[in-house]
């Protein structure tokens, strides 16, 4: 029996994680990757496969199949879930029928909230922890740009078979993917959420790169506030971060290309749909809960909820 791998969302992180794997395990005697897509994606893979551009190569990935359908699709044995966080619920029901007994999930959203959200709909399989540090995005349909060297992929779970995640590492390996199998996983992901909600919020709020919110004294004291009020809140949580984690944050985002913006900023300057409640209303509900005053966060999530669209945007 071949390990089948679905891979849901075929933005940044998936399209070039799931990328990699199909490029890999093409034609593999052990392995079949699937692209759950639809629409125009799904049409362009079918005809020229999946275009990754980094900053020297140049990499095309045909996986095994790419639908939308479950009965063509079949029974997976990992699904790696990337989609947008406001896609959870919508797009993990799609494929229902999918899920077989042992079925494993691994979720590489930006917020932290979506392992508790899928375990709520799927009670009975293991849904690991993950997170990714990448600069990457959709250039066009079926075209993903990443732009550096850095990528790094952590997950972890202190439930499932140890048998299982040492698979899934392996075939991460064997596919070139930097992946790192943590014991403690919920604290790297949260130090990856201080990062990214801190820097999503920051640069949407603004309206500023990552270059323009380093170089402006205004702007890079609201990115530090905004710091002070999540790491407050990691710490009442009881998480084992790093003393120096806002300063550690702060050097992370000055390696970060200046140029660069977070996938929230480029989701409200296209119009769409943007991830406003998992990555900073989340931040003010978990003060509230642990009575931690987050003013800078009400501050952007007061601004930035009036720039919602009511529409629903496709994964």
């Amino acid at each position: 029996m071949k390990t089948r791998i679905g891979i849901l969302g075929l933005g940044g992180v998936g399209g070039y994680f799931g990328g990699l794997l199909a490029k890999t395990y093409f034609n593999s005697d052990t392995i079949e990757i699937i692209f759950i897509a639809r629409g125009e994606t799904q049409r362009l893979i079918k005809a020229n496969g999946l275009t990754i551009k980094t900053d020297d190569a140049l990499i095309v990935a045909h996986p095994f199949l790419v639908s939308n359908d479950p009965e063509a699709i079949g029974k997976l044995d990992y699904i790696i879930c990337a989609t947008k966080t406001y896609d959870i619920e919508e797009s993990l029901n799609s494929i229902q029928k999918s899920f077989k007994k042992n079925t494993i999930v691994l979720p590489l959203y930006n917020g932290v909230d979506a392992p508790e959200r899928i375990s709520t709909m799927y009670p009975d399989h293991e849904v690991l922890q993950g997170c990714v540090y990448i600069v990457s995005m959709i250039e066009s349909p079926s075209v993903i740009r990443k732009i550096g060297p850095f990528e790094k992929l952590f997950f972890g779970s202190p439930s499932a078979p140890m048998n299982r995640l040492k698979e899934l590492q392996t075939i991460f390996s064997k596919a070139g993917i930097e992946s790192y199998l943590v014991d403690v996983i919920e604290d790297k992901v949260w130090e990856k959420f201080i990062f990214i909600s801190a820097l999503a919020s920051a640069t949407s709020y603004l309206d500023q790169n990552i270059g323009q919110i380093i170089a402006t004294d205004a702007s890079r004291a609201i990115y530090v506030e905004l710091l002070n009020e999540i790491t407050m809140i990691a710490a009442v949580k009881g998480l084992n971060l790093p003393n120096d984690i806002i300063m550690q944050t702060i050097l992370k985002l000055e390696k970060t290309p200046h140029d660069a913006t977070s996938s929230m900023h480029r989701d409200l300057l296209a119009g769409g749909k943007f991830e406003l409640a998992s990555l900073t209303e989340f931040v003010i509900n978990e003060g509230i809960k642990y009575e931690i005053a987050t003013p800078t966060y009400d501050k952007v999530f007061t601004k930035l909820k009036a720039l919602l669209p009511s529409e629903s945007n496709s994964y």
